[in-house]
């Protein structure tokens, strides 16, 4: 019954039970083909000698193959012509790379961001406002997961043609900036020296490269400095860092006797006879 509802394209046939076989087959295909892969991506994953891009990519090209080929071979299967479906899939790309211009956009930069290992996951970057690492690469977008547990998903294209800081792109190394300002009756060389015995005896801060602390400015009511540290787990957070340093600075302050200066204004209140006199005679 079903074979002989039928429609026909010149010399090709086609059935409801062609359509009914080819669905069936190409299910079939399409779950031994996902087994596979699923399978082959445990094991690329799973291969520590594979950089985390390149499995990523493995992955995204073993699965197109995979399913596109299981695609094929169901048409092929039940006599499906694929000369016919490959003009016709060539006339709907081009209708469709002119609609889906950004969603191919972002396709093309997801290849192209794991082919040249620019960011991988695991990687710390900043992007924008948005400060995190990447949990994922996907193929339209990359998610990136911040301190406070956001996880943004960002256009694969906006990391392509944006300004992105990878903290950890060669190295894990981060160099952190610490300003503060200290009384003009302080020793600047005791302040230095008590600055850099602070921020060594944080956590996280490196040892070597060691810290560094510099006058910067002679301020209108203190005497600025620049403290220079590093770390080597910008994943860990920075700000946590930075008020750990800045403690340290306030306790070795207090221990020592210096003191941090809040700018002051002096207002002068002249007498009322003298406030009353013109100003020429006041001069006088």
């Amino acid at each position: 019954f079903l074979d002989s509802i039928a429609v026909q394209f010149g010399s090709f046939r086609l059935s409801a039970l062609s359509v009914l076989k080819a669905l069936v087959l190409t299910a079939a295909l399409v779950t031994v083909a996902r087994v596979l892969t699923l399978g082959a991506a445990g094991r690329i994953r799973g291969n520590a000698d594979i950089s985390p891009s390149m499995q990523e990519l493995l992955v995204k090209v073993l699965r197109i193959g995979l399913y596109g080929a299981a695609f094929f071979i169901g048409l092929k299967a039940v006599g499906f012509d694929l000369t016919g479906l490959a003009v016709l899939s060539g006339a709907i790309g081009v209708g469709l790379g002119f609609g889906l211009q950004k969603v191919v956009s972002n396709l093309v930069s997801g290849i192209i961001i794991l082919l040249d290992k620019s960011v991988k996951p695991g990687d710390v970057i900043s992007l924008g406002d948005t400060f995190g690492w990447i949990n994922t690469l996907g193929a339209r977008y990359v998610s990136v997961v911040t301190r406070d547990g956001k996880e943004y998903l960002i256009p694969n294209e906006d990391l392509i043609t944006g300004q992105v800081v990878n903290w950890s792109h060669t190295n894990d190394l981060v160099r952190l900036d610490l300003k503060f300002g200290t009384s003009y009756h302080d020793d600047p060389h005791a302040v230095r020296a008590i600055a850099i015995a602070a921020a060594e005896g944080a956590a996280r801060v490196l040892a070597n490269p060691a810290p560094v602390c510099h006058i910067v400015n002679f301020g209108d009511s203190s005497v600025d400095y620049l403290l220079r540290f590093w770390i080597r787990d910008p994943s860990a957070g920075l700000t946590n860092i930075r008020g750990a340093v800045y403690l340290a600075l306030w306790d070795a302050f207090k221990e020592h006797g210096i003191s941090i200066p809040f700018p002051q204004r002096e207002v002068r209140l002249l007498p009322s006879s003298a406030a009353d006199r013109p100003g020429p005679a006041a001069a006088d």
